[in-house]
């Protein structure tokens, strides 16, 4: 039999339903990949071997039938250690699944074990590095769960975002990433630290793994992205309010993918986002950092020397915001939320950066979100593909956005983006 690892999650689902992969092969073939590189990658927070295999013979009937998943470490798992990334909760073991992580369960979906997380999805580093080049980050928050379907892990993960958390990984380590409309995918039993902002989502190898957990998980029909549209697409390059943070491989980036999808039939234009989403660069930072100041109550108050200082210094900054702050960034979300239909007008989707350029060197960083943080203020789904790589050889990714709710046809396209790059 073929290396079940060149399966597609999608493909893989399909032979276990069909009788021709056995779940346990599978889950084995994943667990001889962790040994091969896990000492090096560090994308798990726990794992173990037995339970995996003792999950793959359990696993119920459903369309997510036997597939090894890693759930990030900001989301509760009944029979694993949930410690979010910091050591006040260091071996905190909860009494049950977050709804996403019961829900994947439920639908036939194998937990492998938790993925590194920063610190509360926030700050501080975990130990994980970038498997294209160990020398440097994977990106975050989502750290374990972007390197580990980067190196063969798992074919599936949680990631969670508040800024860039999904995406920008995602985009670092060579793999899609998917940010659904804010809400899609139940928060219940997730660490939740900005209310207005935080979103589950997923990251995979491809766009149709993502649909079909997606799917799965929300109990919506996301359709299969890889069926070609009957058209091309209308598609508007954006540059957005924070263009000045772009390398020049990102200049580059954009510049060759606004000419591979013309190519290839898409109507392509130049979208200028109107001044009002220049404030969203406030706005962001105020609500996340506020909200988030409020949700760390209790460690704030009853753990703050075991909160790392650059958190600290982010929910003192939260902590100063004037009520009169903070309604005037939620009054920007809320505008350009509600104009975000009318500026795009007749266009499917954006096109725009992932991320400012490659991974930064080095794993006390995990990269700058300014390329993010405007969408998932504006809480529209966003998925990242693969693009190519940059002048040290560490991938690159473009970003397709659509309008909230659109979910389906912004996969779809993101696929037929993907397809325009080559």
């Amino acid at each position: 039999m073929s290396n079940p690892l060149n399966l597609t999650a999608t493909q893989a689902v399909r032979r276990i339903q069909d009788g021709t992969l056995r779940a346990e092969d599978l889950m084995e073939a994943y667990i001889e990949r962790i040994d091969a590189r896990e000492s090096e990658v560090q994308a798990f927070a726990w794992f173990s071997s037995d339970q995996a295999r003792f999950g793959a013979r359990a696993a119920k009937e459903g369309p997510l039938q036997g597939l090894p998943i890693g759930v990030k470490d900001v989301l509760d798992t009944e029979d694993m250690p949930s410690e979010y990334g910091s050591p006040i909760w260091e071996g905190w073991q909860p009494r049950a699944d977050a709804a996403c992580v019961a829900w994947a369960r439920e639908c036939g979906a194998v937990v492998m074990g938790k993925t590194v997380t920063t610190e509360f999805a926030t700050r501080k580093p975990g130990p994980t590095a970038n498997p294209a080049n160990i020398n440097h980050t994977p990106g975050g928050s989502s750290s374990g769960s972007a390197a580990g379907v980067a190196a063969g892990f798992f074919p599936l993960a949680f990631g969670t975002q508040t800024a860039g958390s999904i995406i920008r990984p995602a985009a670092f380590c060579g793999v899609v990433g998917y940010k659904p409309s804010y809400g899609m995918i139940s928060r219940i039993g997730m660490k939740i630290m900005s209310d207005s902002l935080d979103t589950v989502g997923m990251l995979a190898t491809n766009v149709a793994d993502c649909a079909l957990f997606a799917s799965a998980l929300s109990g919506r029909e996301l359709g299969d992205p890889d069926e070609a549209p009957d058209r091309a697409p209308r598609i508007g390059i954006c540059r957005g309010p924070t263009w000045y943070a772009a390398s020049e491989e990102t200049h580059a980036l954009l510049d060759r993918a606004a000419e591979a999808v013309a190519r290839a039939g898409a109507q392509v234009t130049t979208l200028d986002l109107p001044e009002i989403y220049n404030r969203l660069v406030d706005a962001h930072p105020i609500v996340m950092n506020t909200e988030s100041a409020r949700a760390l109550g209790w460690e704030l108050t009853i753990h703050p020397d075991l909160i790392s200082d650059d958190l600290r210094a982010r929910m003192d900054f939260g902590l100063e915001q004037s009520p009169v702050d903070l309604d005037g960034a939620y009054a920007v979300f809320d505008a350009t939320q509600r104009a975000l239909p009318e500026v795009m007008g007749d266009l499917d989707v954006l096109l725009t950066p992932s991320a400012p350029g490659e991974a930064p060197e080095g794993l006390g960083w995990t990269g700058d979100p300014c390329f993010n943080f405007i969408w998932t203020s504006l809480r529209v789904p966003c998925v990242t593909v693969p693009a190519g790589t940059g002048p040290k050889g560490l991938p690159l990714g473009i970003q397709i956005v659509g309008r909230r709710g659109d979910d389906r046809p912004t996969l779809a396209w993101a696929r037929w983006v993907q397809a325009a790059l080559g």
